[in-house]
């Protein structure tokens, strides 16, 4: 079934902030910025799309997942992070894995200002990271006009014989030319301009203004207003950067929310005052409700079990503080990989991230509650549609092949909170007559429910996807396997016959047995329910159906070959860039390959090409 946009969008806050497109596969296909994310979303799902890319991209979306941010410019940065990270498939703007802008001023008897990327190999020091090369670009032509600091190259540095135009406008103070330049003056500049640089404008802005007033009390206009002109200008050059700060720890911030008996905490993982991602997790509600033991439950299960795929932080921030702050303080202490602090009371830059990584569990929970209120709506619709109650447990089976090459079948399993992919299953089918469907399903179904006990895992509900042929095929095995069970109810049967043109909407549903035909619309959530996991089945199916045949005409012809085992498979297609290229080559450039003698090059060349 299509993604849900209208449900999801309802969700979905009037913030700014990074939004995240799955597909089917779990896999990130779009990594974006809004400023609104509501507004910036619905413009996927209009009907007047604006070309084609985003008509695919809109098609492939399974489901979104969006981090709240408190401005554009700290989405941009954290889209930048994110798609250096993922590389997604249909994102083109920042994924060149280009390194944040900074402003450099470097050490040299005349320091001078330029823009800097990459590794930090000069002499300086490095203010940022600015979220791009125009904001630099920017602030560099504001601060030309406010602190005569070159910004010219070495090499015309040191080759100046006389002035540039810099100097004639009055934004260089020409060091190259010594009889000119006062050297004193100059480092008083780059000392103002690297107070600013730093933040510590407070004190350059009141010193500003003691200068603007002296000049207006001798009467010097001129020069008073090329003080104010150097006020306004240097309160239009800093930006405030809550994503990218001075925090030079690596820092984890939990944002707790609990809501309608279920709790989420989100994580904002920053690494060297960088945001490099975020994750939102939704552990089982605690008996007594507390976000103090929501936190230490949390902290117990995921910073004290060993993980290989984490990097733990120098110090973790909640709002609220564990049950047994002085346990957990001493265990997380007492953890391999170092000290791990935790801190409650935070200000500034730090109390900003707590607001951002709250505001963002608020959202997932939110956007949680919602889905769960739309499967259960779509179950209790289906149950009454059926006369059905109590259902927790659905299964559907499906059949994949390529002309009756390498059938796979799937069988994939929801409860009452949507897909459990855990319980998910694939059998390769075998020994039956290419592009038998109901063979096929026969021996899956035989394989899933042979020696079903009643401690065994048996549904509730057993779809097919497929018409009254496949419904038959069930029936039998069902009948036959549960016959002499008696302690076990046999699952509630219901085929999904394709409808005309495979359009969705157009499905008939077959009860089992009784063979009774429903034929639902698009809005009933009955059918959206059934649609949803015979899409999933289908889906399961195929990429298993395509992995398999994949790993066999890759494999299977060198599989064949006397003496060509694993490690000359592997060097082979190595070697050689392929199986394509294998079978371009000569015997000659084949025996050319670490391992293969001139015998075995003749052979494999034989064998290939027949």
């Amino acid at each position: 079934m299509s993604f849900d946009s209208e449900a999801f969008l309802a969700t979905v806050p009037h913030s700014s902030g990074v939004y995240r497109m799955f597909n089917s596969d779990n896999v990130i296909i779009y990594i974006g910025k809004a400023k609104d994310l509501r507004k910036r979303l619905g413009q996927y799902f209009m009907k007047d799309l604006p070309n084609a890319k985003t008509e695919r991209l809109v098609s492939l979306i399974d489901h979104i997942e969006f981090t709240v941010t408190f401005s554009e410019t700290e989405a941009l940065i954290l889209e930048c992070n994110l798609i250096k990270q993922y590389q997604p498939k249909y994102n083109i703007l920042l994924k060149d894995d280009k390194s944040y802008p900074f402003i450099l001023l470097t050490s040299e008897k005349h320091p001078r200002l330029t823009a800097h990327r990459g590794a930090r190999k000069e002499k300086g020091t490095y203010f940022g990271p600015y979220p791009g090369s125009g904001a630099v670009r920017e602030s560099l032509r504001l601060l030309q006009k406010i602190f005569p600091v070159r910004q010219c190259s070495n090499t015309v540095y040191k080759n100046r014989r006389r002035p540039c135009l810099m100097y004639q406008m009055g934004r260089c103070m020409a060091p190259c030319i010594q009889e000119i330049c006062d050297n004193a003056e100059y480092a008083r500049q780059v000392h103002m301009c690297s107070l600013f640089l730093q933040g510590r404008n407070q004190q350059l802005l009141n010193d500003l203004v003691a200068e603007m007033d002296r000049a207006s009390e001798s009467l010097d206009f001129e020069k008073a207003i090329k003080f104010r002109d150097q006020l306004t200008s240097l309160r239009k050059v800093q930006e405030q950067q809550t994503v990218s700060g001075d925090i030079t720890t690596d820092l984890d911030i939990l944002g707790c929310a609990i809501e309608d008996g279920l709790a989420c905490v989100h994580v904002l993982f920053i690494r060297t005052g960088k945001i490099l991602g975020t994750r939102s997790y939704f552990p089982k509600l605690p008996a007594d409700n507390s976000y103090e033991y929501l936190i230490e439950s949390f902290i117990g299960q995921f910073y004290l079990i060993p993980r290989q795929d984490r990097t733990l932080p120098d110090e973790i921030i909640a709002a609220h503080a564990p049950e047994n702050l002085s346990e957990i303080e001493e265990a997380l202490n007492a953890v391999p990989e170092g000290r791990i602090r935790f801190t409650t009371s935070v200000r500034g830059e730090r109390a900003g991230y707590l607001r951002l990584a709250e505001a963002n569990a608020h959202a997932s929970l939110k956007a949680r509650l919602a889905h769960e209120n739309t499967m259960a709506e779509r179950i209790e619709g289906f149950e009454e549609l059926f006369g059905l109650s109590g259902v927790e447990r659905m299964e559907c089976f499906d059949i994949s092949h390529t002309m009756g090459e390498l059938t796979v079948a799937s069988c994939v399993v929801f409860d009452r909170d949507g897909p459990n992919t855990k319980e998910y299953r694939r059998f390769n089918i075998d020994g039956i007559t290419p592009g038998d469907d109901f063979a096929a399903m026969h021996q899956a179904l035989t394989r899933r429910f042979r020696g079903i006990s009643a401690d065994g895992k048996v549904p509730d509900v057993l779809f097919i996807d497929g018409g009254l042929g496949q419904l038959h095929e069930a029936e039998k095995i069902i009948s036959e396997l549960f016959k002499d069970v008696t302690d076990v109810m046999p699952p509630f049967l219901i085929g999904v016959a394709k409808g005309e043109g495979r359009k969705a909407g157009l499905e008939t549903l077959i009860t089992g047995y009784s063979h009774e035909e429903y034929n639902l619309t698009l809005d009933n959530p009955a059918l959206q329910l059934v649609l949803h996991i015979r899409d999933e089945s289908h889906r399961f199916a195929i990429t298993g159906h395509r992995h398999r045949r994949e790993k066999s005409r890759v494999t299977s012809r060198l599989q064949d070959i006397p003496g060509i085992g694993a490690v000359r498979r592997q060097a082979l297609l190595k070697h050689m860039g392929g199986m394509q290229e294998l079978v371009r080559a000569s015997a000659d450039e084949i025996s050319k390959v670490p391992g293969i003698s001139r015998k075995l090059a003749e052979e494999i060349y034989s064998w290939l090409h027949g």
